[in-house]
């Protein structure tokens, strides 16, 4: 664990903030991302962080790491002004960002990941030993048994998380910010982090913890400020004494009684029907039937074998056998473009590396899939059709953006989401297979994506979801398949379904449940 004796263990919270950013702006071509944006974090103090996708958060974190420079506005720390002109500058001030995308270099090994930037050297030559000694140095603050020589590919996510905040404990920073870290992350990694992040708050550092999750927030904030559209809406300064409801009402800016707003439907036929399917990440052999006007939740730990599942069933991996049924009708899927054209669509587990094209505009992202429709020849594109196909679901999904010319990496999360559906959209899907759909997806926009999977479901489409988030498979499912290790262990009808049944069948050590015919 981290050494308590650290040098920022004699600074107590303060009144008087340590950090300070005051009237920030920032403006991109039609959009005012920060509008006189305001944020105090003191000390000893862990400041929670909140807003929907699209509020300012990441964008003010990138004006305190120095990436983006103010339009307006001022960053002060311990009372004085600074001015980043680059990363670096931020960095050597002592501030460090905990991205939700680790900024970490797969093939290079522990100890060059954790001194990377701050390299020991003599003559222009590593000093090998004295890097090996301050990385087993940053390793045992951590508590992390770790071989300094081992790839960063072959860690965990949240051995990942640890190199990340022992590059931050190596360069001294005292202000600290967390971009959504438990994205990612087991219950047991996002136990870990918290008591991490609880440490570093009693050695006196500044906290800034950017999260969706409220139960995360109240177990850890001491003050929460909300942003929505660029501003500073309002600081909780008692979180323990914070109702959820007035905090979520001050992100989205209506009431949000029930996010989820299940209603029961009729369901029709089965839709899609998995017969034997061997493959990667599956351990025993998996079948099961999924009805049109259903919403169909799989549930399980991390490594149950639910993306590896969906992957096989688009055939984006090839399965060593099994058999895939579609509206009655056996199915030979060679690819992911057999997989669409037959009406089956995958929206990734992860959309930034998987489900988008960053660089690329909204319009292209939307008729990525369906192009091959109205291209003249096969090869010359109608982007009159294009332009229009995207105007019409971009309106019929609410996608916010500023034109469909815009790069679809400047978009929300909850935005590029809406994305991927309308992609999909485009096309004559049938079956939605729907990989944690709402991963660092705030609470207002979850709602939007919540009623999109409900009107695809009343459309008599058939939508799988495949879900971490108890609650969120609770809330919405009309029926629950639960995975452990790599097997179907359980099928569960809605009133079946409980959190703690859930957890009880994905646990590796039950197994007193078979799964229903």
């Amino acid at each position: 664990m981290i050494d308590p004796k650290a040098k920022f263990a004699a600074a107590p919270t303060s009144a008087a903030p340590c950090l300070a950013l005051r009237d920030i702006a920032v403006r991109y071509p039609g959009v005012l991302a920060l509008d006189n944006a305001s944020l105090e974090v003191s000390r000893g103090e862990v400041h929670g962080l909140m807003g929907e996708n699209g509020a300012g958060k990441s964008t003010l974190l990138k004006v305190l790491s120095g990436v983006i420079q103010p339009d307006a506005g001022t960053i002060s720390i311990d009372g004085v002004v600074r001015r980043f002109s680059d990363a670096r500058a931020a960095l050597d001030s002592g501030i460090a960002i905990i991205y939700q995308e680790l900024h970490l270099v797969p093939e290079l090994t522990v100890a060059d990941n954790l001194l990377l930037g701050q390299l020991p050297s003599r003559c222009g030559v590593v000093h090998r030993q004295q890097m090996l000694r301050r990385a087993l140095q940053g390793l045992q603050q951590l508590g992390e048994d770790l071989d300094p020589d081992c790839k960063v590919k072959r860690l965990s996510i949240g051995q990942r998380q640890m190199i990340e905040i022992g590059k931050a404990l190596l360069r001294d920073a005292f202000i600290i910010a967390f971009d959504e870290p438990t994205s990612s992350l087991s219950s047991r990694e996002t136990d870990r982090l918290l008591a991490i992040i609880r440490e570093l708050r009693h050695q006196g550092r500044a906290i800034i913890y950017v999260s969706h999750r409220l139960e995360e927030v109240y177990a850890l904030c001491d003050r929460v400020t909300v942003f929505r559209d660029g501003c500073r809406i309002r600081t909780f300064e008692d979180v323990t004494a914070a109702d959820h409801q007035p905090l979520v009402q001050a992100m989205v800016g209506r009431p949000v009684s029930d996010i989820y707003a299940y209603a029961p439907r009729d369901r029709g036929a089965v839709q899609l029907e998995v017969r034997a399917l061997i493959g990667r990440g599956l351990s025993t052999p998996a079948s099961f039937r999924a009805y049109a006007g259903e919403i169909l939740g799989f549930f399980g730990l991390v490594g149950a074998g639910r993306t590896e599942l969906m992957k096989l069933i688009f055939s984006d991996e090839r399965p060593s056998a099994g058999e895939v049924w579609l509206n009655g009708s056996r199915v030979r899927l060679r690819s992911p473009t057999d997989a669409v054209r037959l009406g089956i669509a995958l929206c990734p587990e992860d959309r930034k590396q998987e489900g988008i094209i960053a660089i690329a505009s909204v319009a292209d992202n939307i008729n990525l899939s369906c192009r091959r429709h109205s291209a003249r020849f096969g090869l010359i594109l109608n982007r009159k059709r294009e332009v229009a196909t995207a105007a019409e679901l971009i309106d019929r999904l609410d996608i916010r953006t500023a034109s469909q010319s815009m790069p679809i990496g400047q978009l929300s999360g909850g935005n590029q989401q809406k994305v991927i559906l309308a992609r999909w959209l485009a096309e004559s899907i049938k079956v939605f297979l729907m990989d944690e759909p709402t991963r660092g997806i705030d609470v207002g926009a979850r709602s939007e994506i919540y009623q999109l999977l409900y009107g695809l479901a009343a459309a008599g489409r058939t939508v799988i979801l495949v879900s971490s988030d108890i609650a969120e498979i609770v809330g919405v499912c009309d029926r629950v398949i639960v995975m452990r290790e790599g097997s179907l262990v359980a099928d569960l009808a809605r009133a079946e379904v409980s959190p703690e049944r859930l957890i009880q069948l994905a646990l590796p050590h039950y197994s007193g449940m078979q799964l229903s015919a």
